[in-house]
């Protein structure tokens, strides 16, 4: 576990430029890919951030890049997902080190592929630890802090396969689809209190995922534009929606002016669940 804190100039605030000045945010995964993109836009919209993932390296690195700007604290934390403790620690030294968390974004997640007869039960298990139960955990471990500041956000990245089916990623769909029904119950709970909850539901996005997946593609004899074809054919707009996309969405829905949006699966697909 590890914190660093690179803010240079804490009195720069600008309610208008920066909304989110002064406000503590944690990303779950927000070393690469959608999490790396998220930051990149709390940061500019003025939030303080941790980062938070297994692989302290690349969070490192993800940490240099956003501390360039100079205006923003970023701390980072090595958690991992499938446990409990984990958890519980990384957050209270979030905590500790930058102050309450107003913001918690629950974007990191794992989507394992196989036929329903291949499926193990652990791989089972821990893509619901990971993408559910992490989510909960975090979620109940920041509510009473964001109660108390009088401001909270919980946004949960789910996924089209938490609106519509896939087949081989029984588990990944099971597990989004939970992540949307938590996301409705928790912000039915906290609607009369300052705190919102919703998800943000990308497609198949510009990511190492994709990336994988049109190299497996290829694998069939595709080029590489036949392979991103059949991974895109299920979006009217026929392309993969970009992290920067997904970022914007997520950074809309901590804004102090998005209080009433709340218990919503808002789609970042190209027009594909309507």
């Amino acid at each position: 576990m590890q914190s660093v804190n690179t803010k240079e100039n804490p009195d720069d605030e600008n309610p208008t430029l920066r909304p989110l000045a002064g406000r503590h945010a944690l990303i779950t995964g927000g070393n690469r890919g959608i999490g790396a993109a998220i930051a990149e836009e709390l940061a500019s919209l003025g939030a303080n951030l941790t980062l938070a993932a297994r692989d302290e390296e690349s969070l490192n690195l993800q940490r240099e890049k956003l501390s360039r700007t100079g205006d923003v604290a970023v701390s980072i934390q090595t958690m991992d997902l499938r446990q409990p403790a984990s958890i519980a620690a990384a957050a209270a030294a979030a905590g500790d080190d930058l102050g309450p968390i107003s913001i918690l974004v629950n974007n990191a997640g794992v989507a394992p592929s196989a036929p329903l007869a291949k499926v193990e039960l652990d791989s089972w298990r821990e893509t619901f630890d990971v993408n559910v139960q992490a989510a909960f955990l975090l979620a109940q471990a920041m509510v009473p802090g964001m109660q108390e500041l009088g401001f909270g956000r919980i946004v949960n990245l789910a996924s089209t396969a938490g609106l519509r089916a896939y087949p081989f990623v029984a588990a990944y769909v099971a597990s989004k689809h939970a992540v949307i029904g938590l996301t409705r119950a928790l912000a039915l709970e906290l609607a009369k209190g300052p705190i919102t909850v919703n998800a943000v539901c990308p497609g198949y996005t510009e990511t190492e995922i994709a990336h994988n997946a049109i190299r497996n593609i290829q694998q069939s004899g595709k080029t590489e534009a036949e392979a991103r074809a059949i991974l895109t054919r299920g979006n009217p707009q026929g392309r993969l929606i970009q992290p920067e996309e997904v970022a914007a969405t997520v950074g809309w829905l901590c804004l102090p002016t998005s209080a009433a949006v709340t218990g919503q699966a808002i789609a970042v697909a190209g027009g594909e669940v309507m």
